[in-house]
């Protein structure tokens, strides 16, 4: 990596004296709205004054960028970790105050876990990465930085049924031993809690994996004319319920206890468990 950016990053580390909140987000089937909540928590957080960096590992338009019509300047990962240019220089800066970086597969190739953590010890208070899981459902080396990783879920057997699935394979993956879960698309905060206590209770007991709830966003067709004006919610319809859910667990995260990076917790671990884990058991989705 070239000193320069090896430099600017120590300089940043002397200078602020502290790490950003690595918060990697993911989800166990599509159209859950794990881009969606990326997008809506960022703008909240930005409301909130905090500097948020939004890292976008998907690609099209079901990516952070393609959902916000393209981020003029969004930048090149690979070239940051080359040293052709500052963190800075290649951060996309929405309109709403957060930024944004295009990290898709092809940019994270041969990169290091040193050099992808390095990038995020810059100056952001909260950065969120919109985790694209590989074929085996592992997280990338990148996503692995992250203190927290949040799965979000809906209310239906399928998707309930994903999302576990989904936690088991990142828990045999990476030795995760705990998920904070943000369910979504719900008709009442009762729904929603006893949906989390029950796939707490699963996750408990067949995976001994703790969970904890990072809250619930409203059903509110709103959300999804924001989608069609390549805006957020929290921006387009701030009055709404599920803008003010959002507004809730971004106040909520910034105070979430702060964890070490996962990639420093599993050392040792083989990513070759997953194939075990996909031969484990299941508990069919009315458990959950």
């Amino acid at each position: 990596m070239d000193k320069f950016v090896l430099d600017q990053a120590e300089g940043l580390r002397r200078l602020l004296n502290r790490s950003a909140r690595v918060v990697a987000v993911t989800g166990g089937s599509p159209g859950v709205g794990c881009t969606t909540a990326v997008v809506n928590l960022a703008a909240a957080l930005a409301e909130l004054g905090r500097d948020v960096l939004v890292i976008d590992e998907r690609f099209g338009k079901n990516s952070v960028n393609g959902m916000l019509g393209g981020v003029r300047g969004a930048g090149n990962f690979t070239a940051v970790v080359r040293g052709e240019m500052t963190l800075a220089q290649a951060v996309g800066r929405h309109e709403l105050g957060f930024g944004v970086l295009v990290a898709s597969r092809g940019n994270r190739e041969g990169c290091t876990p040193e050099q992808l953590a390095l990038l995020l010890t810059g100056p952001a208070d909260v950065v969120l990465i919109d985790a694209e899981l590989d074929r085996d459902g592992a997280l990338s080396p990148l996503a692995m930085q992250a203190n927290d990783v949040l799965i979000v879920t809906r209310i239906d057997a399928q998707a309930i049924t994903d999302a576990y699935a989904c936690m088991k394979r990142l828990h045999f993956a990476h030795a995760i031993p705990q998920f904070r879960v943000l369910v979504n698309r719900v008709q009442s905060a009762a729904d929603a809690h006893s949906t989390f206590d029950n796939l707490a209770g699963v996750a408990g007991r067949y995976l001994t994996v703790a969970l904890e709830n990072a809250g619930c966003v409203t059903a509110d067709p709103r959300m999804t004319r924001a989608v069609e004006l390549s805006r957020c919610v929290v921006d387009a319809f701030p009055s709404t319920p599920a803008a003010r859910d959002f507004r809730k667990v971004a106040g909520e995260l910034q105070y979430w206890p702060m964890r070490p990076a996962m990639s420093s917790r599993m050392p040792g671990v083989a990513s070759a468990t997953v194939t075990a884990a996909k031969h484990a058991d299941q508990p069919s989705a009315q458990h959950a």
